[in-house]
């Protein structure tokens, strides 16, 4: 029977690549001369969360414009960066900001996706299986018909599908 996986998986890769050109420019740029702005990345794959450090909150959103920036051009979805977390003052005039880095799809996120599919009518079953929800259906036309409508409906969250099975 055909499948698909929808998951929630950013390049990692080109996130941290994108996070070693933002402290290189950073280091270079006139306006960061002298501070202790940076972006570090601490964890690893599901508990990955960035910090970003700088002198005060005016720099802290120039840190954040520049790694946007770098994020964007490597083609990694800002959807998955969390920047809800407040701005923590440290020892001094430092300040520190900590995004989380948005991996697997949440039970909540799950079921708002399998309400969705369970609504479209379509001949196709949506099972959660752990941080993944896997699609099935007797067609290859509506699991793509599918794809098309979690794209359009669930805008919010950059899914993507692996696993195509025939």
């Amino acid at each position: 029977m055909p499948s698909f996986d929808t998951v929630l998986e950013p390049n990692l890769v080109e996130l941290r690549n994108a996070v070693d050109q933002s402290n290189k420019e950073i280091g270079t740029r006139f306006d960061f001369k002298g501070s202790a702005a940076d972006i570090k990345i601490v964890g690893e794959k599901k508990d990955m969360v960035l910090e970003l450090h700088a002198d005060s909150d005016f720099q802290i959103a120039q840190v954040r414009d520049v790694l946007s920036n770098k994020l964007s051009k490597r083609q990694v979805d800002l959807r998955f960066l969390d920047f809800s977390a407040k701005i923590e003052k440290m020892g001094g005039d430092k300040v520190k900001q900590v995004v989380k880095v948005k991996q697997g799809i949440d039970s909540d996120s799950a079921k708002k996706l399998q309400g969705v599919v369970k609504q479209s009518k379509a001949k196709v079953q949506a099972a959660i299986q752990g941080d993944v929800v896997r699609v099935t259906g007797a067609k290859r036309d509506d699991l793509q018909a599918t794809m098309a409508l979690l794209k359009r409906e669930l805008a919010d969250m950059p899914l993507s599908f692996t696993n195509f099975r025939d």
